[in-house]
């Protein structure tokens, strides 16, 4: 929208400047004016100020001034036409509604930057807005943005997520995690290359369409790899298998719409609850949320872990409950 008005305004000014130097070169030419005597009497004759002539016009100066005026007020209706339509068709209100979402990204922290818009990007974004996660969208293509359920939750940016500038005007450096789902996986690769570089500690989920972009996206610096295509066909094969199973995993993973919820939790995090053991803790007693894993601190996880084993500060929980479970244990923290 800004590029389309800066081209306009600079297109205009060329087509200005391009009468001013046809009008003085051809004073110079046909009248033998000096250089200043020429620019003023083009300037005077294009703004219609209707000051005299510098000397004394001879019958070709006469014409060649009718058809610089002619030539002015064609140029005028073009600069007046192509500035005020941008006003009148919308246009300005659109681009005063990108600049205030571009100075709410700038306060955004701790958020989300999802590269792409299509179906997986979508998705993610589907996935984050129901958890209350603040996010921003990278997307080249705007008419990607049409129609869209997402209401004032949706930030965006309509660029190449590829650009470094891009990624730094996404806020990217301040962010928890970044989702590549551009469906390229070149593109993937590049914007999880830039974003480490920018940001060493940020969580960055790539798509891959290719097993092996897997390696290369693995050495760009991306912590996960999701392959649509193949969890897709394993999970429909799970399901002939194993179908009660995986509809109980859609159900407590969200994708089914529920309101249960699996989320995670540091120790450190658990600032109203004490205790060395998951009983001590009594997590599901202060809000009825269930401790169904954990992550230690060097990586490995244990499911369905024993009540009475040890926590350390470094461990996180995996917890299980409904969506009023877990905002209750979180008021408590």
């Amino acid at each position: 929208m800004f590029k389309q008005l800066k081209a306009r305004i600079v297109f205009t000014s060329l087509l200005v400047f391009g009468v001013i130097a046809i009008g003085t070169i051809g004073y110079i030419l046909l009248e033998e004016y000096t250089f200043l005597e020429a620019l003023y009497m083009t300037v005077t004759t294009i703004a219609t100020v209707g000051y005299g002539e510098v000397k004394p016009l001879s019958d070709s100066g006469r014409v060649f001034t009718i058809l610089l005026i002619i030539i002015n007020i064609g140029v005028f209706a073009y600069a007046i036409s192509s500035i005020s339509s941008f006003f009148l068709d919308g246009h300005f209100a659109e681009f005063y509604r990108l600049n205030k979402m571009k100075q709410r990204i700038a306060r955004l922290n701790n958020h989300v930057v999802v590269c792409g818009f299509g179906r997986n990007g979508k998705e993610a974004c589907a996935t984050l807005k129901r958890h209350g996660i603040p996010f921003v969208v990278i997307e080249k293509d705007e008419s990607a943005f049409n129609d869209h359920d997402f209401g004032d939750v949706l930030h965006y940016i309509v660029e190449d997520a590829t650009h470094e500038h891009v990624l730094l005007e996404s806020g990217v450096q301040k962010a928890r995690a970044l989702i590549a789902t551009l469906p390229s996986d070149s593109e993937n690769v590049f914007v999880v290359l830039t974003a480490r570089e920018v940001s060493k500690n940020i969580l960055i989920i790539s798509r891959a369409s290719l097993d092996t972009s897997v390696s290369k996206l693995r050495r760009a610096g991306a912590n996960n790899i999701i392959m649509p295509d193949k969890i897709g066909g394993a999970h429909m094969g799970s399901l002939v298998i194993n179908p009660d199973v995986n509809e109980f995993i859609d159900l407590v993973t969200g994708q089914s719409g529920s309101s249960i919820h699996i989320e995670e939790i540091s120790m450190r995090d658990l600032k109203s609850l004490h205790g060395s053991t998951i009983k001590e803790l009594n997590i599901r007693h202060a809000s009825g949320v269930n401790v169904v894993g954990l992550k230690k601190s060097d990586g490995t996880y244990i499911i369905n872990p024993e009540v009475d084993l040890d926590l350390e500060q470094d461990m996180k929980l995996i917890l299980l409950g409904t969506k009023e479970q877990m905002d209750r244990l979180k008021k408590m923290n």
